[in-house]
């Protein structure tokens, strides 16, 4: 998700749509001169997604050091944008980079090199917390280079991989003084469904609020399972603390990174993540995160320092460890500020950027 979070990237100043066409020269979108294009970051799935919110908030900040544009369906109307007949006519002159994200992202750049004979460098990043299907690797296996984001997805892939860890907009996530309802909150931000281990947050907090009066939670984003997220919802008012739970989705990123500041304590129960950049936004935002031990976290959140790691699906170590950061307020600030240096010295988006740069000068320098 800049730094996006997974859940919701604005467009012209409304939260949660990414309707705008793509790949035809839309009127409002920033056109680029082709010929000043080095990379091109295609986004090929109108759905909101996570690798949506990756390409929304990367490509600004790797702008600023190399020639990208967007192609594709469902981004915000300022990225730099070439449309299908701009990428599919690219001077042959010389190379430029294909950053590829999904299946059909490498399978277009494949068609572009071999029908039409496009120049390009082919560059997946992967994610994939798993051994990839026999079509994925095959594809895999054509790139002229990949990218993991983190070091367990690069053990899930087949050949030599860069480790590029996601990073966060330390401008737009970090500490400050936020006026907002009073209470001591809880947030969980994500899609709201079993994979994002929402209802374990929900049991954690209905075992906790009944002896902490202060404690409120804050459930973030949107739903996909809507028989799932009206159980939740049921289980919060039978035992009559729909008052102490509040639900939003489709935040626009000021709301959402001001909602981050307002946190106490921030809760990543997944039961399966690819990277997850939410941990990373609420560190940025000065806030101690509890999360499983899936995707990234483990190499994010330091455990005892940062926040608490607790085994995926386990509620019992799930409570116990927010209990324990929740009933310390001294602990509980000293995690706040080593939440924040940590990011500060390992996960600022600048770095990804300039990793990504290196990567890209690598594969134009090949031709």
């Amino acid at each position: 998700m800049p730094q996006g979070v997974r859940h919701t990237v604005p467009r012209s100043g409304r939260a949660g749509s990414l309707d705008a066409p793509g790949g035809r020269g839309h009127p409002a979108a920033m056109q680029v001169d082709p010929r000043q294009v080095e990379v091109v970051a295609p986004n090929l799935k109108r759905r909101l997604s996570g690798v949506t919110a990756t390409v929304v908030r990367l490509v600004p900040v790797q702008a600023r050091g190399i020639g990208i544009a967007t192609v594709g369906p469902g981004l915000p109307d300022h990225l730099p944008r070439l449309g299908w007949i701009q990428v599919a006519t690219l001077s042959r002159d010389r190379p430029r980079v294909w950053h590829a994200r999904r299946n059909t992202e490498m399978l277009a750049g494949l068609l572009l090199r071999r029908i039409l004979r496009r120049r390009l460098r082919l560059l997946f990043t992967s994610a994939a917390q798993r051994r990839h299907s026999r079509y994925t690797r095959g594809l895999i296996a054509r790139m002229d280079a990949v990218v993991a984001t983190s070091r367990q997805a690069a053990t899930h892939l087949e050949r030599e991989a860069s480790v590029i860890p996601h990073g966060i907009d330390l401008e737009a996530f970090r500490p400050a003084p936020e006026a907002w309802e009073p209470g001591l909150w809880v947030g969980c931000f994500g899609r709201v469904r079993a994979q994002k281990g929402t209802d374990l947050f929900v049991d954690a907090m209905l075992r906790l609020m009944p002896s902490r009066p202060d404690l409120r939670a804050l459930v973030v984003g949107r739903v996909d399972e809507e028989a799932f997220a009206e159980g939740l919802r049921r289980r919060v008012a039978q035992a009559g603390l729909s008052d102490r739970f509040r639900w939003e989705a489709d935040l626009d990123w000021g709301t959402l990174a001001a909602r981050h500041r307002a946190m106490g304590l921030y809760v990543a129960p997944q039961r399966w993540e690819g990277f997850g950049l939410t941990p990373l936004e609420a560190m940025a935002s000065g806030v101690p995160v509890v999360a499983t031990t899936v995707g990234a976290f483990p190499d994010l959140v330091r455990d005892g320092e940062t926040g608490r790691l607790v085994p995926p699906g386990d509620v019992d170590a799930l409570s116990r460890a927010m209990a324990g950061i929740l009933d310390d307020p001294g602990a509980r600030a000293r995690m706040a500020r080593a939440a924040r240096a940590h990011v500060e010295a390992h996960h600022g988006i600048a770095a990804e950027a300039a990793a990504l740069e290196r990567v890209y000068r690598g594969l134009l320098a090949g031709g």
